[in-house]
């Protein structure tokens, strides 16, 4: 089995693109800067950050290097304190053994205490422009806000003071005997003394902000709005891994009725040098799979740098020559079990393009290592109860399944059990004296053509092969394997809100569209449709039914995927219009 997690080891070539950040932080002459790595879920944002932080080490130059994972911090009060008190204690730690620069820092330290409760008065501002917040600051809102009907009564007159109570308590010790300084006064000392006290360590701050896009939009935000008090100020780069679609809803979420102008604007301020991840290609996922393979396989470490780096060199060099053979790659290598690796590497090259080219897939890395792990559990489980099953027959069929959707897959187990488990549509796709045009396909699975003749040419071949223990395990592992397995928490998130939709028109759920991968599109459909299977009674709207509608309108395997199940349904007339619009998008 694959962590999944970032890694600092590169399997795609990305150290490029980590080397270029690199290049970027280290000119003394653009600090301060700020470098956003944007990409979506899956992409490889944190594995670049990664990356960067390594290929800084290597160049031997003295830099103070911050990680702040903003999704740790989601549920945290004041999600800007977060990340000032992460810098602060970094610099604290970094001053050890100087004992001038250790009672500096722990001042600029006290100085967070300061901007902490201004920061808290920030957020009761925002309690009233109706930003949800918690604790002290909710009561404390009440009695500034006069209560619900805008008239003070004396519940909001003893919620209003022990809000204030409760701040005075809670911030008691944490800003000392010092009065507080107005905010502008207040910023413009913290500023002063955050840049004095880096002029002293006479090196420069690198601070790494992963997992934004995970964030609530007001925590995405407030992170940001943090880095502000750092910016423009000297010898200062912020990092900051997130998907670029996410921010921008966050932002409009955050500030309602920001235009998209607004959002540019307010990203291009703070992130002054975007970059964005590749999408790999081929080759990439080529390499990849070769490298997890490898992993799995247990070459040492000494072995997999020799391989990785023929890879990687072969990637770099691909635009003047081809590709390394993987004889070539495992020439005189001190390997374990090499002729069975090496039939490994072969599976792994005929999946490539497969992987690498159907939408559904896209070649992201993590649904790439998730379908691995998928195969790998339905193996072990298939293993326990004694089935004769090789991972290459799981392996084709879970590639079926994630690019053709749940109604493609049903279709085929359904043609499995009513034909003894020797379908003829099968047989007739790896003959390769039947012509492909003329080879009666069900409807489901004519979402993708491509897809189908490419697959169906994928080793094992089926025909000949009793398939219906492959695809009892299967059937068995489609809803958690096809929708819970490999889709993102957006794309979770975004079945949750287009099954509560209950008109034809939704702009939030349209922008929710908008910023949900479009490799997502099939699983989130599939998930719509298994929701849509509990329900007892078609004769009014249920609720989702233009949810799904809407993202079918994106999307025209969705849209085919729809309309097929909606054909199965008792007719009713509130459906024939949207079985028309159907029809229009397909």
């Amino acid at each position: 089995m694959w962590p999944d997690k970032e890694s600092n080891i590169d399997f795609l070539n990305f150290n490029e693109t980590a080397e270029s950040i690199t290049d970027l932080i280290t000119e003394k002459h653009l600090l301060p800067i700020s470098v956003g790595i944007f990409g979506d879920w899956g992409a490889g944002k944190s594995s670049v950050l990664e990356l960067t932080k390594k290929a800084l080490e290597k160049r031997g130059q003295d830099h103070i290097q911050v990680h702040f994972d903003a999704w740790l911090y989601q549920g945290y009060d004041d999600a800007k304190a977060a990340l000032l008190e992460t810098i602060a204690s970094t610099l604290i730690k970094e001053a050890e053994g100087n004992k001038g620069l250790t009672k500096k820092a722990k001042e600029f330290a006290g100085r967070i205490n300061k901007i902490r409760m201004l920061g808290l008065l920030m957020d009761g501002g925002a309690a009233l422009a109706g930003i949800p917040t918690m604790g002290a600051m909710q009561k404390l809102a009440s009695f500034f806000s006069g209560g619900d009907d805008g008239e003070f009564g004396t519940e909001d007159i003893k919620g209003g003071l022990e809000g204030a109570k409760e701040l005075a308590k809670e911030q008691q010790g944490l800003i000392g005997p010092q009065k507080i300084k107005s905010p502008p006064k207040e910023i413009k000392e913290f500023r002063e003394a955050y840049s004095k006290l880096l002029e002293e360590f006479n090196k420069p701050l690198v601070v790494y902000v992963d997992n934004l896009d995970r964030c609530s939009p007001f925590n995405a935000i407030s992170t940001l709005e943090a880095m502000r008090l750092f910016l423009f100020l000297p010898n200062t780069a912020f990092v900051i891994a997130a998907d670029e679609d996410m921010i921008r809803l966050a932002v409009s979420e955050y500030h309602k009725g920001a235009t998209q102008r607004h959002q540019t604007d307010y990203l291009d301020k703070l992130i002054q040098i975007p970059v964005h991840v590749p999408r790999p290609g081929l080759l990439e996922i080529r390499a990849y799979l070769m490298m997890l393979i490898a992993q799995d396989h247990g070459v040492d470490e000494v072995q997999q740098e020799k391989l990785r780096g023929l890879l990687e060199n072969s990637l770099r060099m691909s635009w003047k020559q081809s590709q390394i053979t993987i004889d070539e790659l495992l020439d005189d290598k001190d390997i374990s079990d090499i002729a069975e690796l090496r039939s490994k590497f072969v599976v792994a090259e005929q999946l490539a393009p497969l992987l690498a080219e159907s939408p559904n897939i896209n070649g992201n890395p993590r649904i790439v290592k998730r379908l691995l792990n998928q195969i790998r559990m339905r193996k072990r489980t298939a293993h326990r109860r004694g089935m004769q099953l090789d991972e290459k027959t799981i392996t084709k069929l879970v590639l079926f399944e994630r690019c053709l959707g749940t109604q493609a897959t049903n279709k085929l187990y359904e043609l499995i059990d009513r034909e003894n488990g020797f379908p003829k549509v099968l047989a007739d796709l790896e003959n390769p004296e039947v012509e492909f045009e003329k080879i009666n396909l069900p409807e489901e699975w004519k979402l993708d053509l491509g897809f189908i003749e490419k697959w169906s040419k994928l080793p094992p071949k089926f025909s000949g092969v009793n398939l219906t223990p492959a695809a009892y395990l299967s059937r068995e592992s489609i809803p958690m394997g096809v929708v819970n397995a490999v889709m993102s928490g957006a794309a979770q998130k975004l079945v949750g809100m287009l099954m509560k939709q209950k008109v034809r028109v939704s702009k939030v759920n349209s922008d929710a569209i908008g910023v949900t991968p479009k490799e997502e599109f099939m699983p989130v459909m599939d998930a719509l449709i298994d929701n849509f299977k509990a329900i007892g009674d078609w004769s009014v709207t249920p609720d989702g039914v233009y949810g799904a509608l809407l993202l079918a309108k994106q999307d025209k395997k969705c849209a085919a995927n729809f309309l097929t199940y909606l054909k199965g349904l008792p007719k009713q007339r509130w459906l024939s219009p949207i079985m028309k619009d159907l029809e229009g998008t397909k």
